[in-house]
């Protein structure tokens, strides 16, 4: 646990509870109605809130791990509740919700630490949450795409086999020192401003900046990982009116070609949080029927 001034302590209080309320207001009145629990998971971290989404038709389908978004700062189980639901009811798989420990109070590797710990403690306990075809996919938002792939590409070969895909929504891939395009031209007058984006990244990381991180970026940057090619199949989306669009292209790009199988799409008139975030917009439902066709077609061939 790190000091934490109390103007910034109050900051991201304020924030945190924003980010909750915006989320409820998007998607009120479109909540489905979908059996969930909470419970506390014993891992190598200690112990990890989840919450277990379970699935009408989870028999024949792979268990999805969600790393909710926030910019490793904001997001809560609470945040990504409303999108969980949908998750589960249009899949019919059952999802489990990570609540990871946030910064500024947990610096980098927490959050790390906490989304391999959890999904070594599932891949341990598929059994115990119902029905399943035994699989696993992983899955996230924004900082939690980052966390999801940053947890596959960390995964020992046993639990790997277990991990069938991963679904990586406008992801977080490197860092904004490497001054992507897309920070200047989208910038400002969406949903995500590049100010923010970098205000999260200092606090995710704290005083160790970038240059404690050459021996293992993949940890918090999978743009600059090797080992790619070991990565499951994959469906990455990306949004134009978002400062992480060209990064996110980017890791797309560098999937392919280290032969990873990757279904891509952009989408060209969304900003940053249109899947989760916004309620059940037009591109959230074009979103949600491309994830569920790309489900299907994994658990065909798995």
């Amino acid at each position: 646990m790190n000091n934490i001034g109390l103007l910034q302590k109050t900051k991201v209080s304020l924030l945190r509870r924003f980010y909750r309320m915006l989320g409820a207001r998007t998607w009120r009145g479109h909540n489905p109605q979908v059996e969930h629990r909470d419970i506390q998971a014993g891992t190598s971290e200690g112990e990890i809130s989840m919450r277990i989404y379970q699935g009408e038709s989870a028999a024949d389908k792979p268990l999805v791990v969600y790393f909710h978004g926030g910019g490793w700062v904001l997001g809560s189980l609470e945040s990504h509740h409303p999108f969980c639901q949908s998750l589960c009811e249009d899949n019919g798989c059952t999802v489990i919700s990570v609540d990871y420990r946030l910064a500024p109070e947990n610096l980098f590797p927490a959050a790390h630490d906490d989304c391999l710990a959890a999904t070594d403690w599932v891949a341990e306990n598929i059994d115990e949450f119902g029905p399943s075809n035994g699989k696993m996919v992983l899955a996230g938002d924004s900082a939690g795409a980052n966390l999801a792939t940053a947890t596959c590409l960390a995964l020992s070969p046993g639990v790997r086999r277990c991990v069938i895909g991963e679904i990586i929504i406008y992801p977080v891939t490197d860092h904004y020192e490497s001054a992507f395009a897309s920070y200047v031209d989208k910038a400002s007058g969406y949903s995500l401003s590049s100010k923010m984006m970098c205000w999260f990244w200092d606090i995710y990381l704290g005083n160790s900046g970038t240059t404690d991180l050459t021996e293992e970026p993949e940890r918090a940057m999978p743009l600059k990982a090797t080992g790619l090619s070991t990565l499951p199949p994959t469906l990455l989306v990306t949004a134009e009116n978002d400062p992480l669009r060209d990064e996110g292209i980017a890791y797309a790009e560098k999937l392919r070609d280290a032969g990873v199988a990757i279904q891509y799409r952009h989408f060209e008139d969304a900003a940053h949080g249109f899947a989760c975030s916004e309620g059940p917009t037009v591109n959230f439902n074009a979103f949600m029927n491309d994830m569920v066709k790309w489900l299907h077609h994994l658990e065909a061939k798995n």
